[in-house]
Order: structure tokens, then sequence, then C-alpha cells
């Protein structure tokens, strides 16, 4: 998968990330670690656009052919993400880019700052095209 996000440390009760269960398609195919958008009624779907509404992480694959309709995903935690866009700016908060990546919530990308559109905040400085550690918290 491009731009595949990595645990670097999963935090909450038990160091579990926090996982929470949403509903998704049974025919959606999901990696482990993609980025996954929020949507009614508590559907989570692989986030394919920028600045969306965030559901959380997938901490586990699917395949799409078990016919399964729900998925587990992180929701607290430090994870590697690839930036996008300008610059992000160490503490600045993140939003969704395209392809599984992050940009900085700065005033040219937000779009009224929604809250589940910030995933969290940048724990280094991020040039475009760079992998950078990301404190989630949604």
């Amino acid at each position: 998968m491009a731009n595949e996000i990595k645990v670097v440390e999963l935090l909450g009760v038990n160091n579990s990330g926090d996982p929470r269960r949403f509903t998704i398609s049974s025919s959606a195919v999901v990696a482990k670690g993609t980025l996954m958008t929020l949507s009614d009624p508590r559907t989570a779907a692989a986030c394919v656009a920028s600045n969306a509404m965030i559901a959380g992480i997938a901490a586990e694959g699917h395949d799409g052919l078990d016919f399964s309709d729900s998925i587990s995903v992180w929701t607290n935690g430090i994870f590697e993400m690839y930036a996008s866009g300008a610059e992000i700016a160490v503490g600045e908060s993140v939003i969704s880019g395209v392809t599984n990546s992050v940009m900085g919530d700065s005033a040219s990308n937000a779009d009224g700052g929604k809250g589940a559109a910030i995933i969290g905040y940048a724990l280094e400085t991020g040039s475009p095209a760079e992998t950078i550690n990301v404190r989630v918290r949604l």
C-alpha cells in the first residue's frame, strides 16, 4: 500500500490504541494502517480525500472476502505518517491529505475546523514526501 501508516507507540487503556469498531462495506478491501474516513451512521471507509472526517487508522485488514461488516480502528497513539502539501511544523494540527497522508491544518487547508477533521498534531517538522511522527487522538 502507498504511504502505509506505521505504529510507533499505541497509547490508551493497556496501550491498545483505544480501538473502536465501525461498520464497513462487506466488500471493501482495506489494508492494516489505512487512514479511515467517518460517515453516517458510524461507518468507516478508506480515506481518499483531503480534509476528510476521520474515524481512525485501520487496526486490521479487511479483505472483502469474508463478508464481515465491521472493522477496528486505532484512535490513540503515535504513528509514522506521510506528509503532503506544504511543510508541517512541529506542534501543528494535522488533517488528512490524499492517498493515506497528512497535511498541516493551515488556513489554506482548513474548511472551518470540524472536530473529526483534526487527526492530531505533528511531533516533528516535516517537508512534503517525508514521514513524520504524529500524535493521533480521536
